[in-house]
């Protein structure tokens, strides 16, 4: 009987690890986020500086912060791609250039899986979706 139950229940708790390990931490997403604050704000009601306000940005339209004028590139990307998602953004933050290579972004990007898992629950975390 007990062989039974090993298997299953390896399996519930691998499901349960990978799910708690891909949500992200907002605090540490927060600290991760000084990378980011010259030129971009999380506030609501927020001004762009640089670049745009990102509160609320995951779940919103792509290059539709108001107020802001985005790239080309960026606003053609928007029309494939359509809402920031925590897939696009992982790929936006690990390298915007390689998703859009024309971007005006000059951010490198954030090489560990972690820190990008982090910053977008931190994103998460602003706003109100």
């Amino acid at each position: 009987m007990i062989k039974f139950l090993i298997k299953p229940i390896t399996i519930i708790f691998v499901l349960i690890y990978f799910s708690s390990a891909q949500a992200g931490d907002a605090e540490k997403g927060k600290k991760i986020f000084n990378k980011c604050k010259a030129c971009h704000g999380v506030d609501e009601g927020g001004k762009n500086k640089l670049g745009p306000n990102l509160w609320n940005i995951v779940g919103a339209p792509i290059a539709a912060v108001e107020g802001y004028k985005y790239s080309k590139a960026l606003i053609a990307y928007a029309g494939e791609a359509g809402n920031w998602n925590e897939e696009n953004l992982d790929a936006w933050l690990k390298k915007p250039k390689n998703l859009v290579r024309k971007t005006k972004m000059i951010f490198p990007g954030l090489k560990k899986d972690e820190a990008r898992e982090n910053l977008i629950a931190y994103l998460k975390a602003n706003g109100n979706n």
